[in-house]
C-alpha cells in the first residue's frame, strides 16, 4: 500500500494506491474518487452499539467504509476530509495515539480504533468528553480545520480551547484561565488548556468554534 498526502495546508487530500488484496478503512463519505475495480463494504464502526457511541459521543460516523482491491492490478483512490484544512499521518508500532472526535480520516487494517473517556477538563475545553484511541501497528490518517502544528512538550504548554487535535499518552490536560479573571474574559481568551507531560501534541491553527462565532452575528 502506498499512501501520500498531497495538496496545500488548506486543502490537503490523501492519495492511496492499493496492491491486489489490500484494504484501507476510511471515515464515511471520505472517498472523492477511485478506480472502478475497488470494492466498497460499509460496516458498523466497531459493531452496532460501539458504532452508536462513536457517532453520538465520539463525533464519528455510525458506519466506516472498507475499500478492497480484488483485482489483479494496483488501484488508486483519493480520500478527503469534510472541512478545509491539513492532513497528517501517524505510524503506530504497538503503541497508542489519541485523536480528538471528528479528526479521524483513514487507517490501515492493523490499527484498532477505540473510544476512551477524556475527562471533564476536555469537555469544558470544548474538546469533547471522549477521545479516539488508536493502537496496534500501521498508519492512521487524521485532519482538522486549518493548518496542523506539531509541538514537542517536556513540561507545560498552553493551548486555546478547541485547538488541540491529537496527542501522545504521556500528555495530560488541565484547565485554567488564560490570565487573571479580568484579562481572561475581557481579553477574549477565557479558559485555556494547560498541556502537561512529555510527548508530542498536534494543534490546529483555526477552529470551527471560532469560525461559527465569527459567522453567527453576520446572519442577524
Amino acid at each position: 500500500m502506498k499512501c501520500e498526502i498531497k495538496g496545500s495546508q488548506a486543502f490537503s487530500y490523501l492519495e492511496i494506491e492499493l496492491a491486489p488484496g489490500e484494504t484501507i478503512i476510511t471515515e464515511s463519505d471520505a472517498m472523492s474518487s477511485m478506480d472502478a475495480g475497488l470494492d466498497l463494504t460499509a460496516k458498523f464502526n466497531g459493531g452496532f452499539f460501539k458504532g452508536l457511541l462513536r457517532k453520538y459521543i465520539g463525533g464519528e460516523s455510525l458506519f466506516i467504509n472498507h475499500f478492497t482491491n480484488n483485482t489483479q492490478r494496483a488501484c488508486r483512490m483519493t480520500v478527503v476530509q469534510g472541512t478545509p484544512g491539513e492532513l497528517r499521518s501517524r505510524t503506530l508500532d504497538n503503541d497508542v495515539f489519541y485523536v480528538q472526535p471528528g479528526a479521524f480520516l483513514a487507517r490501515t487494517p492493523g490499527v484498532t480504533m477505540g473510544l476512551e473517556w477524556a475527562g471533564l477538563v476536555s469537555f469544558i475545553a470544548r474538546e469533547g468528553l471522549f477521545r479516539l484511541k488508536f493502537s496496534g501497528t500501521g498508519e492512521v490518517f487524521y485532519g482538522a480545520y486549518g493548518a496542523l502544528l506539531e509541538r514537542e512538550i517536556d513540561g507545560e504548554y498552553i493551548v486555546d480551547s478547541s485547538h488541540l487535535v491529537a496527542y501522545e499518552p504521556g500528555i495530560t490536560l488541565k484547565l485554567q484561565l488564560a490570565g487573571g479573571i479580568f484579562s481572561s474574559f475581557f481579553g477574549g481568551e477565557g479558559l485555556v488548556t494547560r498541556v502537561q507531560g512529555k510527548g508530542k501534541i498536534i494543534i490546529q491553527s483555526r477552529s470551527i468554534t471560532g469560525l461559527a462565532g465569527w459567522l453567527n452575528p453576520k446572519f442577524w
